[in-house]
């Protein structure tokens, strides 16, 4: 159901919003979980290991994808704020038929460079052969990818948050099965993981189309513009999504590309480490979410305000995430140290330190302490992408990211590996402080995409 975010109490809007997208994404990272348990499970260490190395590079085509798509997102908020609805349809069209062809493109190039990336990052011999099955595999559903995270952007353009829910629990859902269907009834190894993944996601993409396509036909258009068909692609409203879209997937890939050469760092203790690394990093990806989320429900929250002209309900929504952020992390990280060595024993076996699983505690251990500062850069992000402020948006992003890689390597020499997990949460104190700053200027209650 489409949902009006100008009007209501902010915090009760924000949470009901975020929810839904947590329970998503949630779903969504059941993907990548249950390829892990089931390869660390049932296949061994070595495999989890391979899906692990493959992992920044996977991750690579997802920051192209969800960059992108995250203009879309904030472009047909701000016009579905601003009750531009016949120019909110082009635009949805656009970034279809645009996210498309980029995905086909992707498709292609990462056939090509999933070796020697691969080789790039030291992946260990062992384990090479199994890494490039997976990659090649998974870019080969490339176009699936990049279509359902503009559906996924769509959808939360316009408030609703609840339809991509469904759908991914139904994908998860099919997922799971084939994961077990593929490696343990037919001991397909890496590569039933990835034909699982595969499947799952186009079949999400598909149905999230048809839907979309029929909600946009009972959607009626402004008065003047009744009877008019909207533009299939239009280069003005390419410019809009690209004038977001562009900084945000410059922003997504430097992410990956900070996390190539943080796993090059993690290769070069050996595969015991990038084991317990890799496991560590799943459960880590979990406790994120809700951040993560509260940061896209601020996005889209902002964006329609903006093209509503209600910058002070954006400011009300500010305080109420940050307060949402900061109940959240606690109680995450208050998970984390009593449940760890439980949820790390999903994806490996018992061990002390030194072995896969002591790793991956010190890492949890540690990460999960500061929480609420990759919050409070989450949501402060989410403000200045959702008005289209991408200058700041990008500073603020870039200093997370180069000081992180930074000092891991500078601290490696000094503390070992353990640099690798303290490098984070200063990374996000620096990065949160610079959003911080920039909105207490309010200078980007300037910056809508559509006045």
């Amino acid at each position: 159901m489409v949902k009006n975010l100008t009007e209501g109490k902010p915090l009760k809007l924000l949470f009901l919003f975020a929810m839904p997208m947590i329970l998503g994404n949630l779903f969504q990272q059941l993907y990548n979980m249950v390829d892990s348990m089931v390869v660390g499970k049932f296949v061994g260490e070595d495999a989890l290991a391979a899906v692990g190395s493959s992992f920044p590079v996977v991750f690579l085509a997802v920051a192209i994808a969800s960059g992108l798509s995250m203009g879309c997102t904030v472009v047909i908020s701000q016009l579905y704020g601003a009750g531009q609805i016949q120019v909110m349809k082009t635009t949805i069209f656009t970034a279809l038929i645009l996210l498309g062809v980029i995905g086909l493109g992707i498709m292609g190039i990462g056939e090509l460079i999933a070796s020697p990336l691969l080789k790039i990052l030291g992946t260990d011999p062992d384990i090479m052969n199994d890494s490039l099955s997976y990659l090649r595999i998974y870019f080969g559903g490339a176009i699936f990818l990049f279509l359902y995270n503009t559906l996924n952007g769509i959808y939360n353009a316009l408030g609703d948050s609840n339809t991509p829910l469904r759908f991914l629990m139904v994908s998860a859902l099919t997922n799971i099965g084939l994961d077990l269907l593929f490696v343990i009834r037919f001991d397909m190894g890496v590569a039933g993981v990835a034909w699982a993944t595969l499947i799952a996601q186009g079949m999400c993409a598909v149905i999230s189309f048809v839907v979309l396509m029929k909600r946009l036909k009972r959607m009626e258009s402004e008065e003047e513009c009744q009877g008019i068909k909207p533009k299939l692609f239009e280069r003005s409203a390419a410019a809009r999504i690209a004038r977001v879209g562009i900084p945000s997937m410059l922003q997504q890939s430097m992410v990956s590309l900070s996390m190539m050469m943080m796993q090059g760092l993690v290769n070069s203790y050996g595969k015991v480490f990038v084991a317990g690394y890799t496991a560590a990093t799943k459960i880590d990806t979990l406790a994120m979410l809700p951040n993560m989320n509260f940061s896209n429900a601020m996005s889209s929250y902002t964006a329609q305000n903006i093209g509503a002209d209600k910058p002070e309900r954006v400011t009300a929504g500010y305080r109420a995430s940050m307060l949402m952020v900061l109940i959240f992390s606690l109680i995450i990280t208050g998970v984390i140290f009593l449940f760890g060595p439980n949820l790390l024993g999903l994806f490996l076996n018992a061990g002390a330190e030194g072995s896969a699983m002591g790793y991956g505690m010190s890492y949890m251990k540690t990460v999960s302490m500061f929480y609420v500062l990759m919050g409070f850069l989450f949501v402060g992000n989410g403000l200045l992408r959702g008005t289209g402020d991408m200058k700041a948006f990008m500073i603020s992003s870039m200093s997370n990211l180069f000081v992180r890689v930074f000092i891991a390597y500078l601290l490696a020499h000094f503390i070992g590996s353990s640099a690798i997990w303290w490098s984070i949460p200063i990374g996000w104190g620096v990065g949160s402080s610079v959003s911080f700053l920039r909105i207490k200027s309010e200078k980007w209650k300037d910056k809508s995409l559509v006045r």
